[in-house]
């Protein structure tokens, strides 16, 4: 069965846009990011058991947090509590500070530079990381959100996927909370070849992944696409 990491390492199409946000990333950019990412959090001490908490913010550096912390056989939450249990907590630097973290935690910033030496900054210490990746070790089993392993979220994303074809603009208007919203919002598209729209900024889509009304045509509720639980 397969994982994220196949679904990273396919994404080899310099033509193909994958994400539009404040400009549009293509395929194998994308990769090279998400490589440099994962490189980065193994610095942080990311790796299996070592979960890793993103903000649930509509960016493109979240979804490299996610894979990249996937490729490490990370746990990857989105949106937690004020106090984070987790090695490595992301997010905009600027909001990062309201947040508690264990002994031996770890913030990764994007947006303003952090004004703490002991923080990394994406812009900075993942963008200059090196873009290739050693083989991931993380298997169909190896859990990738809480209670959801690589294996259920790429089932799921692939009947999602079914609905969307090459030419779809999949808007993630719902939160990267709920495991339904990753697997439409961010698995299926890139299985289906379309892209991802993180709005406003990425504009309108075809599809839209929402809990209420949503400008998209198409709209797919989280809740019906979300993985079984099987950790």
């Amino acid at each position: 069965m397969e994982t994220v990491a196949d679904i990273v390492a396919s994404l080899d199409d310099p033509d193909r846009p994958v994400v539009h946000a404040d400009r549009v990333h293509d395929a194998r950019e994308f990769r090279s990011q998400t490589y440099k990412t994962g490189n980065a959090l193994r610095h942080c001490g990311v790796r299996e058991e070592a979960g890793v908490a993103i903000l649930d913010v509509p960016a493109p550096a979240a979804l490299q947090t996610f894979f990249g912390a996937a490729l490490l056989g990370a746990t990857v939450e989105f949106g937690p509590d004020r106090v984070v249990e987790a090695r490595v907590l992301a997010g905009p630097t600027v909001e990062l500070g309201e947040y508690d973290l264990p002994p031996g935690g770890q913030r990764v910033g994007w947006g303003e530079p952090p004004a703490d030496p002991s923080w990394t900054y994406f812009e900075r210490d993942v963008w200059s990381e090196n873009p290739t990746f050693p083989e991931p070790s993380v298997t169909a089993e190896t859990e990738l959100l809480a209670g959801v392993t690589h294996g259920a979220a790429v089932e799921a994303a692939r009947r999602v996927a079914e609905e969307y074809d090459a030419e779809d603009r999949v808007a993630v208007r719902a939160p990267l909370a709920e495991p339904g919203t990753v697997v439409a919002g961010v698995l299926a598209p890139l299985l289906a070849g379309a892209s991802i729209v993180l709005p406003p900024a990425g504009g309108a889509g075809t599809v839209a992944v929402a809990t209420d009304d949503a400008p998209e045509d198409r709209v797919v509720a989280p809740a019906d696409a979300a993985p079984s639980p099987d950790v």
